[in-house]
């Protein structure tokens, strides 16, 4: 390990347990130890403190460091990973954690809606077809699964798969091997899986509208990822987070307000952390620089 990735690594682990200190309230009995550069530190603005992220995710509150610790021990190996969690929750930001900090970084990265393409062309968006197999095929296509070869394909919304669909994707998971739609040959891949999706795999087993083998397959290890509600203290670190974002993409500065803050604390976020996102770009494009409460949308503000 280098010396910088040493120094990251140390750093988060650091700032992981600093955070975990003020939530079980004995920060106080650790104070000493921390000497006066990190009392300094500790002492800083709220609004200076640097941003917590972690796999490219930001917070810190409880539930989002149990998905970090989980991710610390998954991220080197190449087991299937399903990833469940509601819409907006950020799903393809740990598909892409998987990739970018394991084995597989720098190899292809490949991604598909399930839910998005229609039945009779999703399986040759994944497994590829060749020339004349179907109108429109006017040349040979390899699919995801072959132009991933050693990297890693993400499967979202995995439960909207068609049923006649599924057999061929557990033959990737046991076998490694894909077969292009019009051909009769057999192609070996070497892919890392990772699906997602919000809907609850288990009930459609049940109801057979899932095949139970397949679910098995790809849940070796399942990351359970938290709605924003159950994130407490991470909003006005997302927030800070938006509205950097938000000056480099449109050229424009903002701050909040502490009042319009706490407005946004305290709203349920049924879109999750895409809603929040989308409501700071709202109001850093409506706004005069200072995001009040009157900026916010209505719902929010009543």
């Amino acid at each position: 390990m280098t010396r910088e990735a040493k120094s990251h690594e140390l750093r988060e682990r650091l700032q992981r347990l600093l955070s975990e200190a003020r939530e079980e309230g004995v920060f106080e009995d650790l104070r000493p130890l921390l000497g006066d550069a990190l009392q300094a530190r500790m002492d800083v603005a709220p609004d200076e403190r640097a941003i917590p992220v972690r796999y490219g995710m930001v917070g810190d509150s409880k539930p989002m460091r149990e998905v970090s610790a989980l991710l610390d021990k998954i991220v080197p190996s190449d087991v299937p990973v399903l990833i469940l969690g509601e819409t907006g929750t950020g799903k393809e930001l740990v598909a892409r954690a998987l990739h970018e900090f394991g084995a597989r970084k720098g190899k292809p990265f490949l991604a598909e809606n399930c839910a998005a393409v229609p039945a009779d062309l999703l399986e040759s968006e994944l497994f590829g077809h060749k020339r004349g197999s179907f109108t429109g095929a006017i040349a040979d296509r390899p699919g995801h699964f072959v132009a991933a070869d050693k990297g890693t394909v993400f499967l979202d919304e995995i439960g909207d798969m068609p049923l006649a669909m599924q057999p061929k994707l557990l033959r990737v998971l046991q076998e490694g091997e894909v077969r292009p739609v019009g051909s009769n040959k057999v192609t070996k891949v070497d892919v890392r899986i990772v699906a997602a999706t919000n809907k609850d795999l288990r009930a459609m087993c049940k109801a057979l509208t899932f095949r139970e083998d397949l679910y098995f397959r790809l849940a070796v290890v399942t990351v359970q990822l938290p709605p924003l509600r159950e994130r407490k203290g991470d909003i006005p670190h997302l927030v800070r987070f938006f509205l950097q974002s938000m000056e480099r993409e449109m050229g424009r500065s903002a701050r909040i307000t502490p009042e319009a803050l706490e407005l946004l604390d305290r709203w349920r976020w049924p879109g999750n952390v895409r809603e929040l996102e989308n409501e700071i770009r709202r109001c850093v494009a409506l706004s005069d620089g200072a995001i009040k409460p009157s900026d916010l949308s209505p719902q929010i503000r009543g």
